[in-house]
This record gives structure tokens, C-alpha cells and sequence, in this order.
């Protein structure tokens, strides 16, 4: 009885903190999303700390000297580096819910009920994504190490989604498992809109958000110039900045341009699979619902941070609603798959 009741105490208790450590990591993901947006991504030169400081920032008249003197190439601009520095708190507070997670998953690895392999490859990834952010830093914003971070984050998000959905209380009539088709479209769906967020990520590493300034034209032309290899190539070296971009407007218009393709690719994708799962059955219905609202509020985002020129609290609520849109195939999977065998 006292077994039982430990265990179903653990339980309770793994299953909180991974809803805390779910919920804390939109927020991290929003928080980079907003720092990368507000140009403050290099605000803090050093990694893990801030001008040589972990709890504070440099605020006297002679500490800041001494820091611009340390650093002649990044003179200290606190509201940029607080930015960076919160979003790196946030972080660590995640690692070390993550950790939690990873050390009662061990702990309680006997119990059958217990998910193991998960929360440790969570730790894992959680260590990457920690190096992915000190070379975001050292490597001055290298496009591929900023998207990576911006795709671990997310991957992040949707593997402790996956966990909390797998602890949950569904019944049986929550699950639709006996169309297969319907499941490898919703696998489908969810790798398209995985794929477009990564071009979201490379426009937004390389600077492009802005190249097309119209609709639905860019730079007044159906086919503008284009460049592909100069806009998708993933390796340009180390010992540059790439603060502000380093690629010509062609590459900047390419990268833009397959952005704005791969949305419409995606639009038409998940609005097919909506009208498919609205006829499945009536538990798919809401789900149907509400990957509906989500596409049309991030369409509608998209279009608008073109038109009024990339504002931030449009762009990182373009972020947000990726992550939500993500958020939402990963439940319709985990609700598609076919019942564990017992």
C-alpha cells in the first residue's frame, strides 16, 4: 500500500513539473525569439556571463569602463544586455528542471509506467542547446547556430509536450486509431510545418524578413532576381559578424521568397488535413478546429509583419504562433498513434 502510494505520489510529481518545465520553455522560446528580434542577441559578448558577470551587469560609472576596455568591440548597452541575460536565467532554470526530470525518471525507472528514454534524451538535448547558445555568442550570430537554436528550443517544446500528453488522463475515445492514412497525414503536416519554421529561422538568422517589402509581389516583381546558392549556404566560416547580415539583397530576396512558398505549401497542406480530420469523427473535430485558427492567426501574422515592416510585438507573436501551430500537430499525432501494446 505504502509502494503504491509512493509511487502514485512520483507520478503526481513528475508529471507537475514536466507541465512547469513545458510551460517554461515557450517562454525561454519567446524570450530568444524576442532577444534575436530586438537585435540584442550579441548585447552580452561573453557566455555564460555578462561582461565577466553572472548576477549583475555592469552599472557604475567605472565598471563600464572597465568592461568597454575588455570588450573595445561591444561597448555595453545594458537594456540589450538585461535581455540577453534574462533569457540565459530563463534558460538555466529550464536545465535544471530538465535535469529534475531526467533524475526522477531514473530514480523511478523500475515502474513500468515510468518513461525513461524521453526525459533523458531531454537532458541531452537540453546540454546541446546550451552549447548552441554559447556559439550563438562566440560565433557572432552564425545563421546556422542561431536557426539550430531557435529548432532545439522547438524540438525541446514539442518532446516535453509528448511527455505530458503520454502522463495524461485520455480516455480511449480521445484516440482515433483505426485510420492509418489519416495518421501519415498528420505525420506529413507536422514535417512540412517543422520544415517551414526552419526557413522562418534562416530568414530571420540572415536578416531577410524585410528583403520583400510587397504583397504579393517582392521588390515589385512576380520572379525577382534570385540567388540560391549564396542564400542557402550553411558554413561561410568562423571570425565574422553576421550582425545585421552579411548577404547581397538576390540572396536576401531567395531566402524570403522560399519562406513566403513554403507558407502557401503549408496553408494549403493543413488546410486540406483539417477538412479531413472535420470528417473523421467528432473527437477530431475540435482538433480540426483549432489547427484551423491557429494556420489563419499565423497566416495573418505573416502578412502583417510585411506590410507594417516587421514590427516586434508582430514578429515574435509570428514566433508564438509557430510554436502554438507545432504545439497543436504534436497533440494531433500523439492523439493518431495506435494504442501501445500492453
Amino acid at each position: 500500500m505504502v509502494s503504491d502510494r509512493l509511487k502514485r505520489v512520483r507520478a503526481t510529481l513528475f508529471h507537475r513539473l514536466d507541465w512547469i518545465a513545458l510551460a517554461l520553455t515557450l517562454i525561454v522560446v519567446l524570450l530568444g525569439a524576442y532577444v534575436r528580434l530586438s537585435d540584442a542577441g550579441l548585447g552580452c559578448p561573453d557566455w555564460p556571463g555578462c561582461y565577466g558577470r553572472l548576477l549583475d551587469l555592469p552599472d557604475e560609472a567605472r565598471q563600464i569602463a572597465e568592461a568597454n576596455a575588455a570588450y573595445p568591440h561591444r561597448p555595453v548597452e545594458p537594456a540589450k544586455a538585461w535581455k540577453e541575460m534574462i533569457h540565459r536565467y530563463c534558460a538555466g532554470l529550464l536545465g535544471v528542471l530538465v535535469l529534475t526530470l531526467a533524475a526522477l525518471a531514473w530514480r523511478n525507472r523500475r515502474d513500468p509506467a515510468q518513461p525513461l528514454a524521453l526525459p533523458l534524451a531531454l537532458l541531452g538535448l537540453i546540454l546541446f542547446q546550451s552549447l548552441l547558445g554559447m556559439w550563438t555568442v562566440t560565433w557572432q550570430l552564425k545563421p546556422v547556430v542561431v536557426m539550430g537554436h531557435l529548432l532545439g528550443g522547438l524540438t525541446t517544446l514539442s518532446l516535453l509536450a509528448w511527455l505530458v500528453l503520454r502522463q495524461g488522463r485520455y480516455g480511449q475515445e480521445e484516440r482515433v486509431v483505426e485510420d492509418r492514412r489519416l495518421r501519415q497525414y498528420a505525420l506529413l503536416g507536422l514535417t512540412l510545418l517543422v520544415v517551414q519554421i526552419a526557413l522562418g529561422g534562416w530568414t530571420s538568422a540572415n536578416y531577410a524578413a524585410l528583403a520583400c517589402p510587397d504583397l504579393p509581389t517582392c521588390q515589385t516583381h512576380w520572379i525577382p532576381p534570385l540567388a540560391f546558392n549564396e542564400a542557402f549556404t550553411l558554413w561561410r566560416g568562423l571570425g565574422v559578424s553576421y550582425e545585421g547580415g552579411v548577404l547581397g539583397n538576390d540572396a536576401r530576396v531567395t531566402i524570403h521568397l522560399m519562406h513566403r512558398l513554403g507558407a502557401v505549401a503549408v496553408l494549403l497542406y493543413l488546410g486540406w488535413l483539417v477538412g479531413r480530420l472535420w470528417t473523421a469523427n467528432r473527437p477530431m473535430r475540435m482538433m480540426a478546429g483549432i489547427i484551423a485558427l491557429l494556420l489563419a492567426i499565423q497566416i495573418g501574422l505573416g502578412i502583417a509583419n510585411v506590410l507594417l515592416r516587421l514590427p516586434l510585438p508582430v514578429a515574435v507573436a509570428h514566433n508564438a504562433g509557430a510554436a502554438l501551430l507545432l504545439l497543436a500537430l504534436v497533440v494531433l499525432n500523439h492523439r493518431l498513434r495506435p494504442e501501445p501494446a500492453a
